[in-house]
């Protein structure tokens, strides 16, 4: 059993006096792909090494008690109101959710331990939401596309995000040593090993603009209008040279984004296939220009890092991954440049924001499983 896993059946017992289920889920890394889940589009997403691991065992209370061992937080609730809360901003919305979809009947205890970092644009929250529906008592096989939905469902009903299916989608079905092509309208992917030689490098900015869900349901009704203007269900049935029946110069740019990055995540695939990295990696560069500029959720500090990182030897490419304003980039690196990458990109950040950043050198990993 992993190190993690026991550590936390050991806080389990000393905290609530009984032996846990534990369950694991990934955070995740998109490549590509980027706010194109929610108009039914292309994702490549590669779950990591960075886990959400969640420990649960009934008790007889008649009370849902749930503690974070990374934030030194628990808090509780009864059984019979949990039908009638609220989301409330805190992260145990998340764990509402998933109890509310799952309709809890009974008392039960929950420890969290993460070791996706919050807020970065990795994933954290769906890593919560998949592992906690497993440690609460989620029957069905794995990987389970219906899994993913109910996670889904609980972000999009309970906390009201109108997030796309991407992030679950990686947590549940993720994949060792390969990403992942999704088509976020059929729900079936496929698995694309990318090639040896690039090391997967996540640069956390350490910041994250309090504009970043009122702009993503912004951007969400955005789409809604272009496709509306088109006289489609969604962008993904759009055509580029529809674009000039949107009638909104915003809307229009923000189409075009959505457009010209599925047709990017296609190109990338095919780049990773024949092995071509520096193709890879234009393709992650051209991906946060258009995410800078027709979608506009990058920030200063995403895109120094970017660009920063643009001018290093053994860089391929370079861009915001999550939702934007904050979290992190995503760099294709050269194994062999990856010391000097930290070294130099930490400096330089350090100097221009006083900030410190965080770097996670990533590998693909499975999706989520049960662990005892």
């Amino acid at each position: 059993m992993a190190g993690a896993a026991q550590l936390l059946i050991d806080s389990f017992e000393a905290r609530y006096h009984s032996t846990p289920d534990v369950a694991r889920a990934p955070g995740r890394v998109n490549l590509i792909g980027e706010h194109t889940d929610y108009n039914l589009g292309l994702v490549l997403p590669v779950a990591i090494d960075l886990d959400c691991w969640a420990a649960s065992a009934p008790n007889r209370l008649g009370v849902l008690r749930v503690h974070s061992g990374n934030l030194g937080e628990s808090r509780e609730w009864p059984i019979e109101q949990i039908a009638g809360l609220g989301a409330t901003g805190h992260w145990t919305d998340y764990v509402i959710g998933i109890a509310r979809q799952l309709r809890l009947g009974r008392g039960r205890d929950l420890a969290i331990h993460s070791t996706v970092p919050l807020g970065s644009g990795l994933s954290s929250s769906a890593a919560l939401e998949v592992s906690t529906a497993l440690a609460l008592g989620w029957a069905g096989d794995l990987p389970s596309i219906e899994l993913a939905k109910l996670a889904q469902r609980a972000e999009n009903d309970f906390i009201g995000l109108p997030s796309g299916i991407m992030d679950q989608y990686a947590a549940v079905f993720g994949q060792r040593n390969a990403a992942l092509l999704i088509d976020c309208r059929s729900l079936e992917s496929q698995a694309v090993v990318l090639p040896a030689g690039a090391a997967i490098v996540a640069v956390n900015t350490m910041v994250k603009h309090k504009l970043g869900q009122s702009a993503y349901r912004q951007r969400v009704a955005e789409c809604g209008a272009a496709a509306s203007d088109i006289g489609v269900g969604s962008l993904r049935d759009a055509r580029p040279e529809e674009l000039e029946l949107i009638g909104d110069p915003v809307a229009q740019r923000r189409a075009r984004h959505v457009l010209s990055e599925n047709q990017r995540v296609l190109d990338f695939v095919e780049a990773s296939r024949k092995g071509d990295l520096h193709g890879m990696g234009r393709l992650l560069v051209e991906s946060h220009l258009s995410l800078k500029q027709d979608y506009e959720v990058t920030c200063a500090e995403l895109d120094f890092l970017v660009d920063r990182a643009m001018e290093m030897e053994g860089t391929f490419g370079a861009r915001m991954t999550g939702g934007g304003f904050g979290g992190c980039t995503v760099n294709l690196v050269d194994p062999g440049a990856v010391g000097q990458f930290k070294e130099t990109l930490g400096k330089a950040y350090l100097e221009e924001f006083g900030i410190e950043p965080a770097f996670y050198v990533v590998r693909a990993s499975d999706g989520a499983r049960r662990v005892s």
